[in-house]
């Protein structure tokens, strides 16, 4: 029997929202539905998660009440045609622009640190004490605002007749005192957080726990402004202001860079260790940062006061119809938890692999960093230009629509991201000496981060592909399909990675848990696939392996051409921060020079649209 027809895999979603609040009766807005994916819009560079722009939202310029004028444009009904293409791809690529100034000065920021407390045991125990206070937002609001908080925002503003005005304000309240409660309770559970990331290792040293303990008590309260840079972006979003959530991280990025300067004048050893660090380098190494996420979330409030937002204290939740909520989020949160569970056996297991004498967190989260960017610059900035248009058809139970949009975004997105993971695999040392060979990271160091990289050169793609997957599921208002695809994507990523922990060498470790979590994207990948399309049908895919195909070989010509480069580049410097430098740009120009003239006498649609778009930009 075919799937499509089983009542397991009907096209209904799995959970649906019901109208928020006054204005239910109205009919619905033809313009469609909000995008909803899981992706967190309260950061912008890579040093704290995923971190991307906002979905953009449709609404029509109306005035309610004192409500504010919103100027936007809805997503056309029809599925992508070569106008919606070109489209997408100026609005991708605008999004991308501004996500790459981001994470730029993040890559600062996560080389001023690195360069600062290098990337040995502080380094590592900085590393483990700063995931703490992200792993725990995400649990407590970060996938859940993703997914069901922003859908109901823009509801609200659509039904209600203040457009959502009132909503939006009991939503604030009800942040700032759950979200203030948790961050209380959390930061005097610092201790037992500790003792979970450290249990059962006995080459964990008191000095260790102290220093993780003391690093995660000026850390924490980070989670209570996440929350609110988190609620106040979402506002934002559904008001058309786009650009503040964006720029905002740079401020944050700053503060940190500033951070790294102050903590080497600070009076301590040049290279501290756990046992010799001064209380004086702790302080400012953990209140800087936390400051850096202070100033970024404050930072959006001149936007929300220019978008007219005024915040009032409203305590009647009930009108928040949390029920319905819950029902969304608590697969969501399943899906949060099961992601965090992944992430911290990974940290416990690169640091373990780090008191043995090999490569720790902070290597591994530095190439995590690098990973991110090319996700989080190009892939990211598809889905949010992609997302009305797939929401809009889903609405509309126009289910071919949804899957030429998605089709046309994994086209889209991997002209991009398959040079970018040849570079990666390629040339994935030289890029690690560039950037994080400063300081007190040394050369060696850095060479393990680019061993580091190149694994995750291969997970790139599919990553991406499985957040598109992801993304057209919420739009289908199903939370419940992608929790499980993440169960069994973990399932993998744990079993390989403890495997490889107990039966590789001490130096290939580190690496090889980026291998795990690269297999584990792909399994996602594939699971996403049989799922959806068993939902939705043919997923059009046939003109997705072309382009694939031929982009594919595009990078693997462009690769070899890049390896013979950095080869004889290699021939003639000596090891060194100079001969990184050189291969990087030597080896990538003649990469992307070879994959972008092979693409074009390839014939690939997509690629030509991008040259067409570089082409008008130059030409301004």
């Amino acid at each position: 029997m075919d799937p499509a027809d089983d009542g397991r895999w009907s096209n209904e979603p799995t959970a649906v929202l019901r109208p928020v609040g006054e204005g239910a009766h109205r009919a619905p807005d033809p313009h469609g539905e909000l995008p909803t994916q899981p992706l967190d819009p309260r950061l912008g560079d890579p040093a704290n998660a995923p971190t991307v722009p906002l979905p953009f939202v449709t609404a029509r310029p109306e005035v309610v009440n004192d409500a504010p004028v919103v100027e936007e444009t809805a997503p056309p009904p029809g599925p992508g045609d070569d106008e919606s293409t070109g489209t997408v791809v100026r609005n991708s690529s605008t999004m991308a622009i501004l996500s790459l100034v981001s994470r730029a000065t993040g890559f600062l920021r996560a080389a001023a640190i690195a360069a600062a407390i290098g990337g040995f045991a502080v380094g590592d125990d900085y590393t483990l004490a700063n995931n703490l206070p992200n792993q725990i937002y995400e649990l407590l609001l970060g996938g859940v605002l993703a997914s069901v908080l922003i859908p109901t925002l823009v509801r609200a503003r659509k039904e209600e007749p203040d457009r959502g005005e009132a909503y939006a304000q009991r939503l604030l309240t009800l942040a700032v005192v759950a979200i203030g409660a948790a961050t209380l309770v959390v930061v005097l559970a610092a201790p037992l957080l500790t003792a979970v990331y450290t249990l059962g290792n006995d080459r964990v040293t008191e000095t260790d726990r102290d220093l993780i303990t003391l690093l995660a008590y000026l850390l924490l309260p980070e989670i209570f402004f996440y929350g609110l840079a988190g609620i106040f972006a979402a506002i934002l979003n559904v008001r058309g202001h786009f650009a503040a959530p964006m720029w905002t991280p740079i401020l944050n990025n700053v503060v940190i860079i500033a951070t790294a300067g102050v903590f080497v004048l600070v009076p301590g050893p040049a290279l501290p260790k756990p046992d010799t660090i001064t209380l004086a380098q702790v302080l400012v190494l953990g209140i800087g940062t936390t400051l850096g996420i202070v100033v970024q979330s404050l930072g959006l409030w001149p936007a929300l006061r220019k978008s007219g937002f005024r915040w009032k204290w409203r305590f009647d939740f009930r009108k928040l119809n949390l029920r319905e909520l819950g029902k969304l989020g608590s697969w969501m949160l399943l899906y949060v938890a099961v992601n965090q569970i992944g992430i911290t056996v990974v940290m416990v297991l690169a640091k373990n692999n780090a008191l043995r004498g090999g490569d720790g967190p902070a290597v591994f989260n530095n190439a995590f960093l690098i990973f991110m960017m090319a996700h989080g610059i190009v892939a990211v900035s598809v889905i949010t230009a992609l997302m009305p248009r797939i929401s809009s058809a889903a609405a509309d139970g126009r289910f071919g629509d949804v899957t030429d949009q998605l089709s046309q975004g994994t086209r889209l997105a991997s002209v991009i991201l398959i040079p970018a993971a040849a570079v990666y695999v390629v040339l994935g040392q030289p890029l690690a000496v560039t950037l994080f060979d400063w300081g007190q990271y040394d050369y060696d160091t850095a060479l393990a981060t680019g061993w580091v990289v190149s694994a995750a050169g291969l997970g790139l793609l599919p990553f991406a592909l499985s957040q598109m997957q992801t993304s057209v599921f919420y739009a289908l208002r199903d939370t419940r399909t992608p929790a499980l695809v993440n169960i069994g994507g973990v399932a993998v990523r744990l079993a390989l990675d403890v495997a490889f922990y107990f039966i590789l060498p001490i130096a290939a470790v580190t690496a090889s848990l980026m291998v795990g979590t690269a297999l584990s994207f792909v399994a996602a990948l594939l699971m996403g696939y049989w799922l959806l399309r068993a939902r939705l049908g043919r997923l059009g895919m046939a003109k997705v392996a072309d382009t694939l195909t031929r982009l594919a070989g595009a990078a693997v010509a462009g690769g070899i051409v890049a390896f013979a480069v950095s080869w004889l580049v290699g021939k003639v410097l000596d090891p060194g921060k100079i001969l990184g430098v050189v291969q990087l740009v030597t080896g990538g120009t003649a990469l992307l020079v070879t994959y972008a003239v092979v693409a074009m006498a390839l014939r690939v649609p997509e690629v030509r649209q991008f040259a067409g778009l570089i082409k008008g930009k130059l030409g301004r």
